[in-house]
């Protein structure tokens, strides 16, 4: 999928100090060329809550959390995006929404990226999954 990147000699150039930016980077590149227009990465919403990428596809609000994993070996990176992690998604969601200024977007869902594999290795494995939950925890998005 990131065929391009090496046939441009830019593979190397995408290896950021920590895997987790690494696989950030990869999603973010891969959520761009899907039509995405990502807005923020690492956005800090209070003292504990952080969303990976924050992007617009159309007039939808698109919070997307990024799972990087060297190896499949111990299941599907989307696997631990279980309950817990559904709900402080949605938490911060809800705050970067009663943060931003502007009229409330017109939809909002919550996208996984998957990264499998490592930086300066073989081009990774990145599975864009659209939707993959709602707001829960009962939040509710502020009008």
């Amino acid at each position: 999928m990131f065929g391009w990147l090496q046939r441009l000699g830019l593979w190397r150039h995408f290896t950021p100090a920590r895997p987790g930016e690494w696989g950030e980077t990869i999603a973010a590149a891969e959520l761009k060329r899907a039509g995405l227009r990502v807005v923020g990465r690492r956005v800090r919403v209070g003292r504990r809550d952080e969303i990976d990428l924050v992007a617009w596809e159309d007039d939808t609000l698109v919070f997307v959390e990024v799972k990087t994993r060297a190896s499949e070996a111990f299941g599907p990176p989307i696997a631990a995006v279980d309950s817990a992690k559904r709900r402080h998604l949605s938490r911060a969601a809800v705050r970067y929404l009663r943060s931003r200024r502007g009229p409330a977007p017109a939809h909002l869902r919550f996208d996984v990226v998957e990264v499998v594999g490592r930086p300066g290795g073989p081009p990774p494995v990145v599975r864009h999954h659209r939707n993959v939950f709602g707001l829960e925890g009962g939040y509710r998005p502020p009008v």
